[in-house]
């Protein structure tokens, strides 16, 4: 290397030659949770457990209305088992501010809200969490990176509020070349580990790497759920009024094909 490449280089900051860990944590939730201006996949989740083995398959429709890492809105239609069929799920995701959550239960017609409290909670019987659907904002804790290695970037993350969380920590392995988080461990307040998240497949789709496997493991619960997604579609044109209460009564059936 010349030497005047080397003396400018030594006098960048630290900043202009390495990310921040706020900076990687904000991009891996981008390419996430936000890949395209909305998106469409259908979901099928096989769940194991103390109760045995569960089914549950679903449509998911995606829309971002706040920019990357901004204000977004989620629709979840359930087709399987017969138990849940038309059951529907709202988000609308609030970064700054606790999400907006319905739940509408088509065996009593009723919506019913869900309150932020219940956001660490079993998303309809299986080991992910109700936030884990919609994801949670990366400005939410305090991240640090303790370590880069080839192909990861490895942070350590902690609540800035313990309201409404149940861990002290979480690590999470983030792909260096997708910024996808490959991995995550979630740990107790007594520093033992208890839930686990693996992504198990990539793809590239419309030529966005996406997480089309993976797992979450939750050693309280007992037992793992496996979800997979398949017919993902970017961009799709999903207009405003799909994410509304109306849709949780009456599908956008030409959406969820």
């Amino acid at each position: 290397m010349r030497p005047f490449i080397i003396l400018l280089f030594s006098l960048l900051p630290m900043t202009a030659l390495a990310q921040s860990a706020q900076e990687i944590a904000n991009r891996a939730s981008a390419a996430f949770y936000y890949a395209g201006n909305d998106g469409r996949a259908n979901v099928s989740m096989k769940i194991t457990g103390k109760g045995g083995n569960r089914a549950r398959d679903m449509v998911i429709l995606r829309r971002t209305t706040g920019g990357v890492n901004g204000k977004q809105q989620f629709y979840v239609h359930f087709s399987r088992p017969a138990d849940v069929n038309d059951t529907s799920f709202l988000v609308w995701k609030n970064p700054r501010a606790s999400d907006d959550r319905w739940l509408y239960l088509p065996a009593l017609d009723v919506v019913r809200r869900i309150a932020s409290s219940d956001e660490r909670t079993s998303f309809v019987g299986s080991h992910f969490f109700y936030e884990d659907v919609s994801g949670r904002s990366p400005t939410e804790d305090n991240h640090t990176l303790i370590e880069t290695t080839g192909d990861f970037f490895v942070l350590e993350s902690t609540p800035k509020s313990r309201s409404g969380v149940e861990f002290a920590k979480y690590r999470m392995w983030i792909h260096r070349g997708t910024y996808l988080p490959t991995k995550a461990e979630y740990y107790n307040r007594s520093g033992a580990l208890y839930r686990t998240f693996e992504a198990l497949k990539v793809q590239t789709i419309q030529g966005v790497p996406t997480i089309t496997q993976a797992r979450m493991t939750d050693k309280a619960m007992g037992g793992s759920t496996t979800i997979s997604y398949s017919r993902v579609k970017y961009n799709v044109g999903l207009p405003g009024d799909v994410f509304s209460e109306r849709s949780l009564r009456a599908a956008p059936e030409r959406f969820l094909q």
